[in-house]
This record gives C-alpha cells, sequence and structure tokens, in this order.
C-alpha cells in the first residue's frame, strides 16, 4: 500500500514544480487524447465497431485543430486546477458541448453520417465525464498532504466563504471542513462538499470535526452583525480569526486567505455614522492645510482623510525625521493612486519654535490648522515632566500665536479625555492647552479656535490592543493594571473623521466632545482577545489554563476611569457624534503670564513649583504621590521654589516678555 502513495506524492511535487505553461500543456494532451478515445468509446458503444482509420482521423482533426483552440479561447486553460470549484462543472459542460457540436458537423460527413445524432449524444456524455472528473481529481492529487493540516470551520457560506474554501484548499496550512451560515435555506445543504451548518451547531461541529480555527468570510456584515458573531464564538476553545476587506482585495491591498486575528473594534460592535461630507470639506477643501504631529497616529490619519477632500496644499509638521519621510512616501503614493492633485510639502519643525511656526504659515497661506502635535503617553510625560508641559501647552500657544498673527481662518486643537480631572501631568498639560486656546479665541476676531476633545483610539501608540496581543502570542502573561479599570475607545479613521467635522462647526472657543459610545472593561478586553486567539485564561479555579492575566497595579499618575465633561453644560450639534460643551476659560491677559511663568518654572527646572502652577489653574488635578520626574531631586521641599502668586511671577519677568 506504501508504494502507490509514494508514487501518487512523487506525482503531486512533480507536477508543482512545473510552470502554468507546462501544466496547461499536459492537460492539452490529455485532453486530446481522452477526446479521441471517447470518439472510439463512443462509436463502439452505438455501431458496435471501431471507427475506419479516414472516419477517425477526421474526428481527431476536428477535435485538435477545431474543438480544442475553441476551448482554449474560452479560458478553460487559464483555471487554476488548485482552486477549481463548483464553477468546473458549468465551465466542462460549455467545452464538452463545443466539442461535440464540432465533432457532429465531422460525423455528418462521414459515410456513417447517418449515425451522427447518437454518436454526438453519446460522445457529449463522455466528454463532459472526462472534462469535469479529471479537473477535480488533478484538484484531489495536488491539494493532498500527507500530514498536519489543520481543521478550519469557514463562518459564512456566501460568495467570500465560497471562495476562501477554494483558496485554502489548494494550501497546506488549513482543510476547510464545513460551513457556518444564518440563511436557513442553505442549511443541510453541500457546497464544494462541504456541509453547511447552523449556528446552532457549532460547538457540536467544533467537537465532531476536530476544528481548531473559525474564519469569519461576512465581510458585508455591519460591526454589529459582526460582534454578534464574535460574542457566540468568544466561549468557544478556537481561534478566531477574519478576511481582509473586499475593498483591499479588490484593490490588490490583500489577498483573500490573509487571514488577520478579530480586530478589537469587531469586539466593540460600534458602527460608525457616515460622515458629513460638507463638514469633511467645509474648511479644507481647495484650501491649504497645515497638520502639527503629523507623523503620529492621530495626525497621521486625519493627513489621510484629508487627502480624499483635495485641499490644494497639505502642510506636514512633524519633529520626528523617520515619521515624517515614512508618511511623506506613503502620502503621495496614495496620491498618485487615485488621481488626487494635492501639494505636499514635509517639514521638520519644533512647534515650540514660533518664529518657524510664523514663517511655515505665512509661506504656505495656510487656511486650517489642524494642531495634534503632543506628547500623550501618561507614564512617559510623567518621568518627563518639563518636555511634556512645555510641548504640549507653549507648543499650543506659539502655534495659536502664529495662527492668530497670520489670520488662519481655522484653529483645530486635538485634545483628550484625560484633560477631565486629571490625575497625571500629561492630562494636567493638555487642559492648560485648552485654556490657553481658549484664551485665544476670546481675543481673536479673524481665526475660530476650538478644540476635540476624545479617548483612547484603537491601535495607537501606546494602545494595549497590540500589547495584549503581543503577550498572548508570546505564552503570556497578559498585564492589566487594575481589574476595574476602564476605557473609551474608538477606531483612529473614525475619531479623524469627527476631528475634522468638529472643526468646521466651530464658532470660537468651542470644546468639542466626541461619542465615544459604552466604555470598556480592560480586563474583558483581554480576556476576549485571549478567548478570540484560540487560547484560555489561567485562573485560580482553572489552572490549566494557557494565558495568565497579571495585575500590575495603577501606573503612576493613572486613573481607573476617564471623563469627558467638566460639568454638565453640554449641548448637541447637527452630528449626532459630536456634543459642544460650555466650560470655564482663562481671560487672555492672565494666559500671557501663565506660558511666561510655565517656561520660567522649567529654565529653572522648579518642579514643585509648576505642579503647584497646574493645581492651581486645572479644575480638579489631584496628583497622586510625590513628583514622578527622572532628574527630580530627592530633597527637601524649599520654600522659596513655590509658586504663591502667579502675579508675583508676572511682575518679576514683565521686563523679560519676547516681543511678538
Amino acid at each position: 500500500m506504501e508504494a502507490p502513495k509514494i508514487l501518487l506524492e512523487r506525482t503531486r511535487l512533480s507536477l508543482l514544480r512545473k510552470t502554468r505553461a507546462q501544466k496547461r500543456a499536459i492537460l492539452v494532451v490529455l485532453d486530446s487524447f481522452a477526446l479521441l478515445m471517447g470518439y472510439v468509446l463512443a462509436h463502439l458503444l452505438v455501431v458496435g465497431r471501431l471507427p475506419a482509420a479516414s472516419d477517425a482521423a477526421l474526428a481527431g482533426m476536428a477535435i485538435l485543430l477545431v474543438g480544442l483552440p475553441l476551448t482554449a479561447l474560452m479560458g478553460f486553460y487559464k483555471s487554476v486546477i488548485r482552486f477549481v470549484g463548483a464553477d468546473m462543472s458549468t465551465a466542462a459542460a460549455r467545452v464538452s458541448a463545443v466539442h461535440t457540436i464540432v465533432l457532429a458537423g465531422a460525423l455528418a460527413a462521414l459515410a456513417e453520417g447517418s449515425q451522427w445524432a447518437r454518436l454526438s449524444t453519446v460522445f457529449l456524455f463522455v466528454a463532459f465525464s472526462w472534462m469535469a472528473s479529471s479537473r477535480f481529481f488533478a484538484r484531489l492529487i495536488m491539494n493532498k498532504r500527507v500530514r498536519n493540516r489543520e481543521s478550519v470551520v469557514i463562518y459564512g457560506a456566501g460568495r467570500a466563504g465560497i471562495r476562501l474554501a477554494a483558496s485554502l484548499g489548494g494550501g497546506s496550512r488549513f482543510h476547510p471542513v464545513g460551513f457556518i451560515d444564518d440563511n436557513p435555506t442553505l442549511l443541510k445543504s453541500r457546497i464544494n462538499g462541504l456541509e453547511v451548518f447552523s449556528p446552532r451547531d457549532i460547538a457540536r461541529v467544533i467537537e465532531t470535526t476536530g476544528a481548531t480555527r473559525v474564519l469569519i468570510a461576512v465581510p458585508s456584515a455591519s460591526r454589529r452583525s459582526r460582534k454578534a458573531i464574535i460574542d457566540r464564538l468568544e466561549p468557544l476553545a478556537v481561534r478566531v480569526q477574519t478576511i481582509p476587506d473586499m475593498d483591499d482585495v479588490i484593490t490588490g491591498v490583500s489577498r483573500l486567505e490573509d487571514l488577520r486575528d478579530v480586530a478589537v473594534e469587531d469586539l466593540l460592535g460600534r458602527d460608525p455614522v457616515p460622515p458629513h461630507n460638507d463638514l469633511l470639506c467645509q474648511e479644507n477643501a481647495k484650501r491649504s492645510v497645515m497638520v502639527t504631529g503629523a507623523g503620529g497616529s492621530i495626525g497621521s490619519e486625519l493627513c489621510r482623510q484629508l487627502l480624499e477632500v483635495e485641499p490644494t496644499r497639505i502642510v506636514l509638521v512633524e519633529r520626528s525625521e523617520i515619521a515624517l519621510y515614512s508618511l511623506d512616501r506613503e502620502l503621495r503614493r496614495l496620491a498618485k493612486e487615485r488621481g488626487l492633485e494635492v501639494q505636499l510639502t514635509a517639514l521638520l519643525a519644533d512647534v515650540r519654535d514660533r518664529r518657524r511656526m510664523r514663517e511655515i504659515i505665512d509661506v504656505f497661506s495656510v487656511d486650517t490648522i489642524y494642531h495634534a502635535a503632543a506628547y500623550k503617553h501618561v507614564p512617559i510625560v510623567e518621568h518627563n515632566m518639563f518636555e511634556g508641559i512645555l510641548n504640549n501647552v507653549s507648543g499650543t500657544a506659539a502655534v495659536a500665536d502664529a495662527a492668530m498673527q497670520a489670520e488662519v481662518g481655522t484653529f483645530v486643537l486635538v485634545s483628550t479625555d484625560k484633560a477631565v480631572s486629571p490625575t497625571n501631568v500629561m492630562g494636567a498639560s493638555k487642559r492648560l492647552a485648552e485654556l490657553v486656546l481658549q484664551a485665544q479665541a476670546l481675543q481673536s476676531t479673524k481665526t475660530r479656535f476650538c478644540m476635540v476633545r476624545f479617548g483612547n483610539v484603537l491601535a495607537s501608540s501606546g494602545s494595549v490592543v497590540p500589547l495584549f496581543r503581543e503577550q498572548i502570542r508570546s505564552g503570556g502573561p497578559v498585564t492589566v493594571t487594575h481589574p476595574e479599570i476602564i476605557r473609551y475607545f474608538m477606531t483612529i479613521p473614525e475619531a479623524a473623521q469627527l476631528v475634522i467635522q468638529a472643526g468646521a462647526m466651530a464658532s470660537g472657543g468651542d470644546v468639542f466632545v466626541l461619542d465615544m459610545g459604552e466604555p470598556v472593561k480592560i480586563v474583558d478586553l483581554a480576556t476576549k482577545m485571549i478567548h478570540l486567539m484560540g487560547q484560555s485564561v489561567k485562573t485560580d479555579e482553572h489552572p490549566g489554563g494557557d494565558i495568565e492575566i497579571v495585575y500590575t497595579g495603577l501606573r503612576p499618575a493613572e486613573k481607573l476611569y476617564e471623563e469627558l465633561l467638566i460639568g454638565n453644560n453640554v449641548t448637541g450639534t447637527k452630528h449626532p457624534r459630536i456634543m459642544r460643551a460650555n466650560e470655564a476659560c482663562l481671560e487672555p491677559d492672565m494666559m500671557q503670564g501663565l506660558i511666561l511663568t510655565i517656561e520660567r518654572l522649567a529654565e529653572r527646572r522648579d518642579y514643585d513649583g509648576m505642579r503647584d502652577l497646574m493645581v492651581q489653574y486645572v479644575e480638579g488635578y489631584l496628583p497622586t504621590g510625590q513628583v514622578a520626574d527622572h532628574l527630580y531631586p530627592q530633597r527637601v521641599r524649599k520654600v522659596s521654589s513655590t509658586v504663591t502668586s502667579l502675579n508675583d511671577y508676572q511682575q518679576a519677568n514683565e521686563s523679560k516678555r519676547v516681543p511678538d
């Protein structure tokens, strides 16, 4: 029994090594021989004897010189045998009919022409049997694997699922064992040899087939529908993956068989609200737009979204050379592929450089600014206090001053929910940036200043999602700071779209707050990700689990939950996901003094004084523990270093004001 198996495997490997042209040539030769033998067999069955040599030659010429070229023109030999499916039967029927018609014409001219109808009928049956069975048998040989193919269930028996099954059947990793589909008309039917089961049977199907993976092939389903599917699969001990978006498959960005782990946005299950195109275009179409922090998670997505509305120019301002280079290349490629007439200008710059900001805005006649440049990672900013505050506050003030002097139309600050009742330096610095911008709005007559506040974005730098995924792939443990910690989440594209749309609704000094949906408990998110990656959680009750969740304790200045509003004074806007908040702001005459004081405290490295300043001017700022800066001197706090009055610093530094 071993010899046939060895021969079959050698044959398969030999065929796999051949080129497409060589494989087609083999098929043509085999078809030629099989069809000629088909005519001989039909003649034996109908006439009762072998055909005369002259008759066989004429039939052979008809098949070889007419039938096969027509078959090639019909594209029959372009099919990839390893991936053929149910459509091959239809194609085989068509080409068999063509060969039969050609042969019938030849038979009518033969001496035994009176038998041509019966001969043609038998030949049609023989030709179809060969054309169909040979392809499916060849697929079986080509796709045969000796061992170690992983059994998978495909969720979705639609067009994408059927194509996925055919594609995977020709690979070396996966062996599809069945479909799951919600359509009751498909239940118990068989598609390409695979039975279609009800979602209620998924646990039984996995158990009986030994499947270790479920592949979701419903690319047109809404996020809410996908979440319902994922919730149904999450308790099962299988890995759950999805196919790429069909748009990516069609454009060639991805292949159908490029499987990926379940996206966290599918876990959240919130369908994005379609953008209002008038709001996207209002401040940007045919205008010069500048994005600071363009290389960051939000900044780069803002640039991608802006590219689609075709401003005349996008000015990319970024301090990181590699981030700026990568984004510039990406945007130029996208613009070329989509035929967009947008000028792209990549500029290395520090937003704290007032002269550089004013020069950029003037030279490129900037109409709209999206200020996304900021240090946002809570522990990093906590350990680097002055750099974080100067970048987030003084940087915002510098760009806002330059915008107001150049009479830029709209200035949008990208803020964060951590600015509300902050417990950390990052959040307090972003709230100070908001106060600075609100003060600018009170004294500006040409520039409309506004800010957009939202929570965590998925897959951004510092997000827990890629961290969890990496930890699970490494075998754990998964680290969560606290069992009760919760966060709001939004996808980066949705957040960027809403930022642009909010800016179009600004009247001056607005605080826009994005509707982030329901908060997510981080430990629940970690648990679902572990389950959907085919692992189980190791606990005291289940010591045999695969991945342990370890609680590491809250990081310096980290909160259990975030808020989006200061107070309750909030109204709706024309967009259902964007709210407008009315909050206390800083008077313009105090703003300049505040900026000078911050810069003076930073120059003196007065850690305690800077903290006192933030406590004084940021409502709800309640720092936890002592200053966490890595360079904070561990010594007794000097009374002379504290800020007791902002006016004292203003008077002391009045002569040091930098002229406009």
